[in-house]
């Protein structure tokens, strides 16, 4: 039987801490709020929503029960709306970098900017990790990142009017070449073959779209670029016929994909197959480690499948794979959100009064 020791100044105590505020890791806040365990939220983005608003904050999303469509966007502002009852308390622009078993039987963790937490159980929820964009690599190009030389777009007015060369072959080059045209003053997509991993549909568009002179595609890869007034002025191109072209631009856009890394969650002594996380049984979604849990797409398990509405049903029962951790005398009883009064008092309702 452990001791259970008390926080020491400026650390917080936390019953469940959840890494990776996306979609599934904002229902595990519902799902443990439930069950009266409040939680707070790590992430490395600077805002909530994962993969679903940092990359696609407006592509629908059709296969959410009940939802006939949404972006991720509007799903994860639903989502904070869901869980706002519970009051859970984000820790944003921070990476977990170190996860350490207590003498009590509890975490001490701690993140890249300082914050300190000791924590009853853990709940990892991070996609497919950490992720940065795959760069071009231009020596010194890197310089023009932010204000000519974008991996995301964020602002889209910020493009109109503006001279484009879109680099990729994916569908999100493929998406916003599309999207710029007639918006700015012109659009390149430049790619390195002529073979797209997009979907081809959209290729099928670019492509008449070319032909009808309303974009332009070139089939070679950036090598080198030049100045004028301190600003990027050009790309220097080099094609398959060993010819180098320059491409005027104001804007360059650069969609090469991810490369998801684990990060630190490497080293925390979980067992790991192709970067995932597995874990013990899909009763409770616990990982070799008792008391740390892994839903969404950063687990695996035979069967899985990587959908949002897998990683919802998962963290409903995490939650309730973790409550004999946190509430050790306390039987936890199932209970329906429909009829139940005393869930109505924690999400703040009335209870209907049926004739």
């Amino acid at each position: 039987m452990h001791t259970r020791q008390s926080a020491p100044p400026g650390v917080i105590d936390t019953a469940a801490l959840i890494i990776g505020a996306g979609p599934v890791g904002l229902f595990q806040v519902f799902e443990l709020g439930l069950l009266e365990i409040k939680a707070h939220i790590i992430d490395s983005l600077p805002a909530v929503g994962g993969q679903c608003v940092e990359l696609y904050p407006d592509k629908p999303i059709y296969d959410i029960p009940a939802v006939p469509v949404c972006t991720g966007q509007e799903l994860t502002d639903n989502l904070l709306k869901q869980i706002a009852p519970f009051d859970p308390v984000f820790h944003l622009s921070q990476e977990v970098s170190l996860v350490e078993r207590r003498d009590d039987g509890r975490f001490n963790v701690a993140t890249s900017t300082g914050t300190r937490f000791i924590t009853t159980t853990i709940f990892i929820a991070a996609g497919v990790g950490s992720f940065q964009a795959r760069t071009l690599k231009v020596d010194g190009i890197e310089a023009f990142d932010g204000s000519q030389l974008f991996y995301k777009v964020k602002q889209p007015d910020l493009f109109e009017g503006q001279n484009i060369v879109v680099c990729g072959g994916g569908d999100s080059a493929l998406d916003w070449a599309l999207n710029f045209v007639g918006k700015a003053e012109s659009v390149i997509l430049l790619h390195r073959r002529d073979d797209f991993r997009a979907a081809p549909a959209s290729v099928a568009k670019m492509k008449a779209l070319c032909e009808a002179c309303e974009m332009q595609l070139i089939i070679g890869q950036a090598t080198g670029f030049d100045t004028r007034d301190g600003k990027l002025s050009e790309i220097k191109v080099s094609g398959a016929d060993g010819v180098t072209r320059r491409l005027p631009l104001d804007m360059l856009l650069v969609f090469f994909g991810l490369s998801p890394k684990l990060g630190p969650i490497a080293d925390w002594g979980l067992d790991i197959e192709r970067r995932q996380l597995k874990v013990v049984n899909t009763e409770k979604f616990e990982t070799n480690v008792p008391g740390i849990f892994a839903v969404g797409d950063i687990n695996t398990y035979p069967g899985k499948k990587k959908l949002i509405l897998s990683g919802f049903h998962e963290a409903a029962l995490a939650a309730f794979g973790a409550a004999p951790y946190i509430f050790p005398d306390k039987k936890i009883y199932m209970q329906y959100t429909t009829t139940s009064p005393k869930l109505h008092k924690i999400l703040g309702v009335e209870t209907p009064v049926f004739d």
